[in-house]
């Protein structure tokens, strides 16, 4: 599992079968301190995730484990949305204050 931040959305009016009805994000992966690294992923979001929320991503054959997407063709899923990260007993991420 990785930490990422929904930057944007990923608009695609062609794409097959399958992907219908599913929402493509534009996430930046995190740091375990919630800092971004400049690497971006598009997932396909199975939790109703929004611009700027923190989420946690699965990659490879896990992208795939949640019931809805056991025949969709997708190697990143977001499959949480975080609302704290404690870091060696800081919080270094708290959605309730807005960080």
């Amino acid at each position: 599992m990785e930490l990422g931040r929904v930057e944007g959305a990923v608009v695609s009016t062609a794409k097959v079968d399958r992907l219908k009805g599913y929402k493509l994000l534009l996430v930046n992966l995190l740091g375990p301190d919630a800092t971004p690294t400049s690497n971006y992923l598009v997932a396909v979001d199975t939790v109703g995730a929004g611009r700027g929320e923190v989420v946690i991503l699965v990659r490879g054959s896990s992208a795939r484990q949640a019931k809805s997407l056991q025949s969709v063709p997708t190697d990143t899923s977001i499959v949480a949305i975080v609302d704290s990260i404690e870091l060696q007993g800081k919080i270094v991420f708290d959605k309730a204050k807005g960080d």
